[in-house]
């Protein structure tokens, strides 16, 4: 099964550089690879991070944490999603 993990965070004015550097240090970090991984921007600062893993829906999982305090604008979204199959 494959399960995907979406990380949505938007950061303070000016503060999006900062928080799109800091994503991509945390992927660098995690514990294990994922099958897959993207990085994407929007405007309004905002970076999403989805991550592919080869695992059951209800896997222990490695995330990303909340970035530091003074980064973003609100909490981090969070939401996982289970595949239902693509082309």
């Amino acid at each position: 099964m494959t399960v995907a993990l979406m990380w949505e965070a938007r950061a303070l004015p000016g503060k999006g550089p900062d928080l799109l550097a800091w994503a991509e240090e945390r992927l660098r970090e995690l514990p294990g690879p994922p099958v897959r991984r993207e990085v994407l921007r929007a405007p309004q600062d905002r970076v999403l991070v989805i991550t592919w893993w080869d695992a059951p829906y209800d896997a222990d999982l490695p995330e990303l944490p909340e970035p530091d305090e003074g980064t973003t604008a609100r909490p981090v979204h969070r939401w996982r999603f289970e595949s239902v199959g693509g082309a």
